[in-house]
């Protein structure tokens, strides 16, 4: 298989691209450095079997709308109207961010996210949408306040919380990657990919063996999501994820005594 990585030095990105390349695949990346209206992404485009499109602003608390309808919507756009172009199927890394609080987003990276997935499902044929939840595992230490609330608590040593117990849908790195390699075969349509079980951000803390704190209840965003958990039903078909909160966090800290203390 011939594959396109957008995003391929970020987060999710790197991690797949290594996971595509160790399975023997051709694999080209692309970053936002590089302009997408540009021939040799079409090039690329041209010559590969499926593009992973994960490469996107993913702070979730930049307030500049234009810089992030600019990527994460005018970009996107640019790079599906190239797959419809030549056919060619595509994986697209959205977001539960979508769904806010309400059912509809409640910051600018939820809906640029939701209007790129709009605009691949309207024009292309081939075309899966990944809702990701709470992603986190190695890969991530660049991101710094982006970063999962597991990296941040293990760099700091400690870590504080806002009150009143909100959940999400820890889902870890590793899973996210299988779910965008299932995906290669899968109906068009928008799948959701998560563990399927809203969990503390203490169980997250706990399993990393960090202590933690409280903020204020003045100190959460209007915008702060109090509940996420994806659907199993949901899923794209042939994937189911590996690692619950108590495998997942045990990986990870394996993985972050190793590779800062060994």
């Amino acid at each position: 298989m011939k594959a396109l990585v957008t995003g391929f030095k970020g987060f999710i990105g790197s991690n797949l691209y290594r996971e595509l390349f160790s399975k023997g695949n051709k694999v080209y990346g692309w970053e936002k450095d590089k302009n997408y209206n540009n021939p040799k992404l079409e090039e690329i485009v041209r010559k590969v079997d499926v593009i992973f499109h994960v490469g996107a602003i993913s702070d979730t608390s930049l307030q500049d709308a234009n810089e992030m309808m600019w990527y994460n919507y005018h970009c996107s756009k640019i790079l599906f109207d190239l797959a419809q172009k030549y056919n060619k199927q595509v994986v697209y890394s959205s977001s539960a961010a979508i769904y806010g609080k309400k059912g509809v987003p409640s910051n600018i990276y939820g809906w640029s996210k939701l209007a790129a997935e709009d605009y691949g499902m309207a024009i292309c044929d081939k075309f899966i949408s990944l809702r990701y939840f709470n992603v986190y595992g190695p890969g991530e230490e660049h991101k710094g306040k982006m970063a999962s609330v597991a990296f941040q608590g293990w760099k700091l040593g400690k870590f504080n919380l806002f009150p009143g117990n909100p959940k999400r849908d820890f889902v870890y790195v590793k899973d996210v990657v299988d779910a965008n390699i299932a995906s290669v075969e899968a109906v068009k349509g928008i799948y959701e990919v998560g563990f399927g079980k809203a969990r503390t951000f203490e169980s997250l803390l706990n399993g990393i063996k960090i202590p933690f704190g409280y903020h204020s209840k003045e100190k959460i965003p209007f915008w702060y999501q109090n509940y996420t958990c994806a659907d199993p039903t949901k899923r794209v078909k042939g994937w189911v994820p590996e690692f619950n909160i108590e495998l997942g966090t045990q990986k990870y800290k394996e993985y972050l005594n190793e590779t800062y203390n060994g």
